[in-house]
């Protein structure tokens, strides 16, 4: 019998933070888009119910609390999504994590620096 694989994402989500390994990145901040993509086996897609599927505002609100602690580096930032995305949602089979940063600190024109993070079971 064949399964049923459900996808659920955010796309471009935008923030304003203050993620960078240079202490100036940390004080005047920069602008970052997120991408969050979650993958799992739905039991019916006619399903009208929200508890049975991942409700993108508790991934927003993942994305929001994790893009508020400064780090110098998106790659902690997106690890730390990474897991509470695991442990809030334990069924998931595939997790995405992408994090850009518009127009990184380079001696150069530069749209953006990338972060991709994946996980599968």
């Amino acid at each position: 019998m064949a399964k049923l694989i459900q996808q659920v994402a955010l796309k471009d989500v935008r923030f304003f933070a203050y993620h960078g390994y240079y202490p100036e990145e940390q004080l005047i901040g920069s602008v970052f888009f997120v991408d969050l993509e979650v993958s799992f086996q739905s039991q019916s897609a006619l399903s009208d119910q929200l508890a049975n599927t991942v409700n993108y505002e508790a991934l927003f609100s993942i994305a929001t609390q994790e893009m508020k602690k400064t780090a110098k580096l998106i790659e902690t930032v997106a690890q730390h999504m990474l897991e509470r995305i695991q442990s809030e949602f334990s069924a998931l089979e595939k997790i995405s994590v992408v994090i850009r940063k518009m127009h990184p600190p380079l001696a150069g024109e530069v749209g953006h620096s990338q972060i991709v993070l994946n996980w599968s079971r």
